[in-house]
């Protein structure tokens, strides 16, 4: 099982979520952030339908597998305060 961590963080004159090299929108409050990001990290483990996904990875090569609906990552929020 995968784990993904979900890191609140100072961003653009406000404060987002970041998991991994990529943020959030930016929010107003440390607390807004907090929120949104709990609320992210929970639908993330939610089941769903199996399905055809299509990414591109950092190398600019496209990829497309099949991603198993019941196959949920364990999702952690990690708070800086």
């Amino acid at each position: 099982m995968t784990d993904i961590t979900y890191s609140i963080v100072e961003h653009d004159g406000g404060w987002a979520y970041k998991v991994g090299d990529t943020f959030s929108e930016t929010f107003p409050s440390h607390e807004a952030a907090l929120k949104a990001a709990k609320r992210a990290a929970g639908e993330q483990e939610q089941p769903g339908e199996t399905e055809g996904i299509t990414y591109e990875d950092k190398q600019a090569v496209w990829h497309q597998e099949v991603s198993s609906g019941d196959d949920r990552p364990k999702t952690h929020v990690q708070d800086s305060e």
